[in-house]
């Protein structure tokens, strides 16, 4: 289930970062999880400098690299982990883009088990067992 999308701008991401990204934040989501690596999926969304803007200011025109990432968990995942994953992906975006930590922007969405499929089934049924386990852990 883990799926993440980081949305940067391109000149900031030769092919070196970008793998980077991608492996270290696959390694990350699945350590902080505790789930399986094949089953992370994470993504680099890449725009050109004049399609985008930082405060109202282009980019292209000077304005500064501003990276975002979403983090996609199904529900029920501990408050603590939830923060963990925010923070370690946020330290690999600082590394790897070389951006001002204060910049960063990340948010983890939350999805009911019923409404994210594995192979076109629920998760709620397909991962039963280990979604009833996770909830009652304390």
């Amino acid at each position: 289930m883990p799926v993440a999308h980081f949305h940067v701008v391109r000149a900031g991401v030769d092919p070196a970062r970008r793998r980077r990204l991608l492996v270290e934040a696959s390694r990350i989501y699945a350590e902080v999880l505790d789930s399986p690596i094949e089953r992370v999926r994470v993504f680099v969304v890449e725009y050109d400098a004049e399609a985008a803007a930082v405060g109202g200011e282009i980019v292209a025109e000077g304005a500064p690299a501003a990276p975002y990432f979403t983090a996609i968990v199904l529900a029920g995942r501990p408050a603590a982990q939830r923060e963990e994953l925010l923070a370690r992906l946020t330290d690999l975006v600082v590394d790897v883009l070389g951006v001002e930590r204060r910049r960063v922007r990340g948010r983890i969405v939350e999805v009911a088990p019923e409404n994210w499929a594995i192979g076109g089934v629920a998760a709620a049924s397909a991962r039963a067992d280990e979604i009833a386990a996770r909830a009652a852990a304390p």
